[in-house]
């Protein structure tokens, strides 16, 4: 294992004794050293419930036979960084994730990872850190949001706070109703509720194989997300004994299983960021011409704000990414994932329980997916 560069021989006293410092066992230093790299902290909605995660995903770990080691990594929330000055930092933020991971697990010499997590750049920071190790690991969103309430109508971040400052300014509501949007959009902990940034990523690592299934969608309030932290750590350890590693999952055909996915979802335009940056981590080319070339091939089956009617918890009571990939599985390479499970296997097993939030491919709400690529003499490369 790779922790044995720290836990065996001679002139690793000195370490073992620091190991011992930090409350192990004699016994321990022959477990598969499993990192838990989490962004907890109390600035963001989507993260503010992660501590009962860690508590989870640490007793998988244990029950698997492995030793937990929690460290921390930022976290910026884009919407309230919006606006201001903050926002240069966000982007940034997604490469400073990357290297703090590389920098934590290289030092330590941990032999897998557990990656806690749910923004914007959060993730997808975190999935470049671990393909450039090549390292086991898997990947646990902490959840959307449930949607606000006004009375019986549904409320969301983006349509409910973001568009209601243009309302205001019309008049079309007043300062009490503008009040009350403020107060109950987002009701609690989670990640936005509709398929912007941060869903979308949980969405395309989940697509990609690194996230167990329906790991995506479960509800950040939901006792089905504390069950996939406990498995999450429970299956890193069986990643580590069987030598399962990063690159082995994110291959070129996973990241064209993602994209497909992230096109039939209609996903935020980011991921044409993200995705490419993973790939290259991986070793693996994805451009923006594989993104288009895809997008115009796959129809576009689900209708999710902000540019549709639905939100992820609607899409979590319809099947969750397992019954996307269900609708898709034709088109869909079979590959590995970290579930022990093939992509064609989750497919298979999923069911659908709504034909309209994910609808059959003959009946998609636009024939080709959400993205397209456009180039012009001030881009001739594209965007």
């Amino acid at each position: 294992m790779r922790s044995d560069k720290i836990t065996k021989g001679l002139e690793r006293v000195p370490a073992r004794a620091l190991l011992y410092a930090t409350g192990l066992n004699r016994e321990d230093l022959g477990k598969p050293f499993i990192g838990i790299a989490s962004s907890f902290t109390d600035l963001i909605p989507g993260h503010v419930h992660m501590r009962s995660l860690e508590r989870a995903i640490e007793k998988g770990i244990h029950a698997g036979g492995g030793v937990s080691f929690i460290f921390g990594v930022p976290g910026i929330c884009d919407g309230i960084a919006m606006g201001h000055s903050g926002m240069r930092y966000s982007l940034a933020s997604r490469d400073l994730i990357a290297d703090i991971i590389e920098c934590v697990v290289s030092a330590h010499c941990l032999d897998g990872l557990v990656m806690l997590t749910n923004c914007d750049k959060i993730t997808p920071g975190m999935l470049m850190g671990t393909a450039r190790l090549d390292i086991p690991g898997i990947v646990l969103t902490a959840g959307p949001m449930v949607s606000g309430r006004s009375g019986k109508q549904k409320l969301s971040l983006v349509k409910d706070t973001f568009e209601a400052v243009g309302r205001r300014r019309k008049g079309e509501i007043n300062d009490e109703e503008l009040s009350c949007l403020e107060m109950e959009a987002c009701p609690g902990p989670g990640s936005c509720q509709g398929l912007y940034t941060a869903n979308t990523m949980a969405c395309v690592a989940e697509a990609i194989g690194m996230s167990l299934p329906r790991c995506a969608a479960s509800l950040a309030i939901s006792s089905e997300k504390e069950r996939l932290a406990y498995k999450s750590g429970q299956q890193v350890v069986e990643l580590v004994r069987k030598g399962i590693t990063a690159r082995k999952i994110m291959t070129r055909e996973a990241f064209e299983n993602a994209i497909m996915v992230d096109m039939a979802l209609g996903g935020s335009t980011n991921s044409c960021l993200h995705i490419p940056a993973i790939a290259n981590e991986a070793g693996v080319k994805v451009d923006l011409q594989l993104c288009d070339s895809i997008s115009a091939r796959t129809p576009h089956i689900t209708s999710m704000q902000p540019g549709g009617e639905y939100l992820l918890e609607d899409l979590y009571y319809a099947g969750g990414i397992p019954a996307v990939m269900k609708r898709l599985c034709n088109d869909l390479h079979d590959c590995a994932t970290v579930s022990g499970l093939s992509t064609r296997q989750i497919a298979t097993a999923a069911e659908i329980h709504d034909d309209d939030v994910i609808r059959a491919k003959e009946k998609a709400y636009h024939k080709e997916g959400g993205v397209a690529v456009l180039y012009g003499t001030l881009s001739p490369d594209g965007p």
